[in-house]
């Protein structure tokens, strides 16, 4: 077996999150993240996986862009963007929902409108 061209270590994702499939956040692909204060200040809180997500994040990121362009499965970055919003790494932008996280439909009916006129 030939090595690999890829120079990226080869780490199971469950590692990452020490085998925890859930955060205390439940977040939404669409959720947008930033850092906070830069995340310069907060390196002693980071773990290593942290290092990455808080410097892609110091501009507004969603869930989905930040597993995107760190290359890790959904899952992984929800659970490790969880853990750094609990200790205070990042600060969660929710999206307009209700209370049962639908979208509210006055919103659905200002979109479809916009549709519409395209």
């Amino acid at each position: 077996m030939e090595p690999s061209d890829d120079a990226t270590p080869i780490v199971r994702p469950y590692a990452r999150t020490r085998g925890r499939t859930r955060s205390d956040y439940d977040l939404p692909i669409e959720a947008l993240i930033t850092t906070i204060n830069g995340g310069g200040s907060d390196v002693a809180r980071m773990n290593p996986e942290h290092r990455p997500i808080a410097d892609l994040c110091r501009q507004v990121q969603s869930v989905a862009e930040v597993a995107a362009r760190l290359t890790l499965p959904l899952g992984v970055a929800r659970v490790l963007l969880g853990d750094m919003a609990r200790i205070g790494l990042v600060t969660v932008h929710t999206t307009a929902g209700d209370a049962s996280g639908q979208p509210e439909v006055a919103l659905l009916e200002k979109v479809l409108s916009g549709l519409r006129q395209l």
